[in-house]
């Protein structure tokens, strides 16, 4: 199993990315601080806590099975968000 730091790194690297492409969306499409993309950024932001905080619970009866779920919400998750991103683009 993946360690429990490339899964962190996972959660930064995955959000990061949407909220980064949401700037270039924005930048591309001349709608500077869109509320659109405003509510995209803070979904993703959430998304990112929700995720760590789970990471982070202590007592977890079977730790392999949380992490893989965890992991399996992140892609989830991602996955709507860039469908979203993808629909402001079209």
């Amino acid at each position: 199993m993946a360690s429990i730091r490339d899964l962190k790194k996972d959660v930064n690297f995955v959000l990061g990315d949407i909220i980064e492409a949401v700037y270039i969306w924005e930048a591309g499409s001349n709608n500077k601080d869109s509320e659109e993309g405003s509510v995209l950024i803070d979904r993703a932001i959430a998304v990112f806590d929700e995720l760590m905080d789970k990471i982070h619970q202590k007592e977890v009866d079977n730790s392999k099975a949380h992490f893989k779920d965890i992991r399996s919400q992140l892609e989830e998750k991602a996955t709507e968000l860039v469908e979203e991103l993808n629909k402001l683009a079209g």
